[in-house]
Formats: C-alpha cells, structure tokens, sequence
C-alpha cells in the first residue's frame, strides 16, 4: 500500500511532551525578559512602580507615561520582530535546504536596505507606511533572487556556494544603498536603518507588526508538515506526490512578510534567523510543527535580551542591537559553516 505524507512524518516527529515542555518555559522566560526590558534602561523603573503603571495608570507620573509609551511598545516589538527573524530564517532553511539561510546573510535584508534608500533619495513622502511598502518590495526582490539562484539548476546546490551568492548579493545591495544615500543626502537617514535598533518603536510600530507576525506564522504552520517532509530529500517530496514549488511559493510569502515587517521597523538586525532554528532543533529535533512555533518563542526572547543588552552596555547610551546579535551570531555561523555533516 502507497505511504503518504502522515505515514512519513508522524513515526519521525510524534507529538511529545518535550517540545510542549521548551515551548512552555520559553514563554515564561518571554514574561520575565518583557518585565525587565520595561524597568531596565536609562532610567532604572522598580517593579512596584511597573505595577502601578498597570493597576492605577497616572497620566501625570513620569515613570507611568515611559513605561506605557515608551517602554511596553519597545519591549513588545522586539519580540515581534526576533520572532518574525526566527520564523523568516527557519522557513528560509526549509525551503532552500541551506543551514546557513538567513535573511540578513543571503540578501533579504539587503534588499530591503536598497528599497528603503530609493524611496528616501526618491519619494518625496516621509510617512512610515511608504517606507513599510518599499521595504516589502526589497524584501521581495532580494528573497526572489536568492531562490531563483537556488532552483535554477537541476542538481542541489551546496550551502557554501548559495551563501556565497547570497552574501554578494548583499554586498552589492548594500553598495548601491550607500551610493544613492551619499549622492541624495540621505545618508543619516539611512544610517540608522543599517545600525539596527529599537529606540524609536511606538505602539503605531506594535500594531503593524503584529497582523504581519500572525498571517506569517499562520502561512509558516500551513506548510510546516511538507517542510518536514522536503527535509528528508526532494526525490522523497515528489514520490509523496506533495508540490515542491507550492511549498515554495508559501514559504517566500511569508518570508517576505515576516522580514519585510521586522527590517522596515528595527533596521538591518542579523543573525537571529540562523542562530535560533539550529538551537531549536538541538532540543526538539527537525519536525517544524513545533520548530516553527518554537523557534518563533526562542527568536523573541532572544532580541527582547539583546535590546536589554544594548541598553545597558554603555549606558545611558545606547549600542546598536544588531551589535549584540553578531556577537553571538557570527561565531554560530563559522561554526556551521566550517561542518562537514550533511543538513538536517
């Protein structure tokens, strides 16, 4: 009798106690890191003032209004965005079979660097759902390019050589931005986009984000039993009678969604879309039924702790964010690219 799709995924990855065991403790981790993101920074707030803010709101209090206009919206879009880079850089290793896909590393993020340095240079409007708009065309650009390159030949093509291409095309992204901020006079503008941070996140940022998070992640389960399945090789996908190129096309989607949102927001923040799915999969294995909402988890609370870093590095200055996560990101990544084993 024929084996479909559920006969090869369920005896790999059964639904079990520890992945639902991860996922809960990661969201108690998230709890705790939000409570300290909103009372750490340049003013220290004590957790019975941060109470107050919530169970008796005072307009006039000072600490009342950072907390509630400053310091929640922050707190709550860098976990957001960490879970939309998780998400983004884990469909990305999906869908290309590369471990070391990531949108910061193979152009997406590039791509929406250049589209938000011609919409600065060029359109005369400075409202951020123009910026919004322009980034998800980088975004898509930069991700069609870079899985064109991957399905262009018949035969798989390594890890190295589709990072390599990735990377110049980065680097070719990044030059044009830097030459057409410098020759418009957008240059600062542009800056802080590539320093990567989150000190001017408002709740009009929150609010974005989130519709953008959900249908991303919302797409990302929808194909998350055929990932399964495409990880254990194409010849096996295509024998299952499941369609590689709609997975793809799905994939690319909500790629494009979820890093279009996060990079048009935070700025050019990397490394998180690789380093997390690989933690992910160390503890609960390659079954994206739960490597896509786990890692979703582990990617906010790993930018929620990374902004408290930021901030309190050189205080009341602030470091830029993606600073902290190349310090992690790019050891993790010479590491990996420095195996032998094959993927997955």
């Amino acid at each position: 009798m024929a084996r479909t799709a559920a006969d090869i995924t369920e005896p790999l990855q059964p639904v079990h106690l520890k992945s639902i065991k991860w996922g809960l403790i990661g969201l108690v981790f998230i709890f705790f890191g939000l409570l300290a993101s909103i009372g750490l920074g340049a003013i220290w707030i004590p957790p019975s003032v941060i109470w107050d803010s919530f169970v008796s709101f005072q307009a006039g209090q000072i600490e009342h209004q950072l907390i509630r206009e400053v310091r929640i919206p922050r707190a709550l879009a860098a976990a957001l965005i960490g879970a939309a880079l998780a998400v983004a850089g884990t469909i990305m290793q999906g869908i290309t079979r590369n471990p070391l896909a990531d949108p910061s590393i193979i152009g997406i993020t590039h791509g929406a660097g250049l589209a938000i340095a011609i919409s600065l240079a060029f359109v005369s409007s400075g409202s951020y759902w123009i910026l919004l708009i322009w980034s998800f065309a980088g975004s898509a650009a930069g991700a069609m390019l870079v899985l064109s390159f991957s399905m262009i030949s018949k035969e798989r093509i390594s890890p190295v050589t589709l990072t390599l291409a990735g990377a110049a095309l980065s680097t070719l992204f990044s030059a044009l931005s830097t030459g057409i901020a410098l020759y418009f006079q957008v240059a600062q503008d542009l800056s802080f986009w590539f320093a990567g941070g989150l000190s001017g996140t408002k709740w009009q940022h929150v609010f974005i984000l989130l519709p953008a998070v959900i249908i991303g992640l919302l797409l990302s389960l929808s194909i998350s039993r055929s990932l399964t399945i495409l990880a254990l090789g194409e010849e096996v996908a295509a024998g299952l009678g499941q369609s590689q190129q709609k997975v793809r096309w799905i994939g690319l989607i909500a790629v494009i969604l979820l890093s279009g949102a996060a990079v048009s927001i935070a700025g050019a923040i990397g490394f998180i879309g690789l380093v997390v799915p690989h933690i992910v999969r160390m503890l609960i294995g390659s079954d994206y039924r739960w490597l896509i909402p786990l890692s979703a988890i582990a990617g906010a609370l790993l930018l929620v702790l990374a902004d408290i870093g930021a901030r309190m590095i050189n205080p009341p200055f602030e470091t830029p964010v993606s600073a902290v996560t190349a310090l992690i990101g790019v050891p993790f990544f010479l590491y990996l690219s420095r195996r032998k084993r094959g993927y997955m």
